[in-house]
């Protein structure tokens, strides 16, 4: 099993740009929220959504990987339900919406490795899609000297 540096480091070999890391700052967020948006949409039951299964997952993935990722991913996450929930208390079409952001967000990270001049990670390895969220909080967290 491949430790949280392992995955930043392989990570990091595609997006060494300056472009491409603003792109990806703008858009990594983006998807993650658009996409929680859009699961939180599936209802279950009650109040249980497709978006609180699909992070049982991630969350078991981030947790064999680093502890404290976890926690600011799934901070994260709650901010992203939160903000979904919000949508959901207005007239707007939140599937709408939200596909719309993950539409130009994945646009905007295809864009930035074509300036980058290299695929993105994940055409590699499934998994990377899971490590571009870690990947920007390992940087607030080194800004914050929190040691991962």
């Amino acid at each position: 099993m491949k430790s949280i540096q392992q995955w930043l480091d392989e990570y990091a070999v595609s997006h060494q740009n300056a472009t491409n890391k603003l792109i990806h700052w703008i858009c990594v967020p983006s998807i993650f929220f658009s996409l929680v948006c859009l699961l939180n949409e599936v209802k279950l039951y009650q109040s249980l959504s497709l978006a609180h299964l699909v992070l049982v997952g991630a969350m078991l993935f981030y947790f064999r990987i680093s502890w404290k990722i976890a926690l600011g991913l799934l901070l994260f996450y709650f901010v992203c339900i939160w903000g979904s929930m919000q949508l959901q208390n207005t007239n707007i079409s939140v599937w709408k919406i939200a596909l719309s952001i993950f539409t130009i967000a994945w646009i905007g990270q295809f864009i930035g490795h074509k300036i980058e001049g290299k695929k993105p990670s994940f055409l590699d390895d499934i998994q990377f899609l899971l490590i571009g969220p870690a990947w920007l909080l390992s940087f607030i967290y080194k800004k914050l000297n929190i040691h991962y």
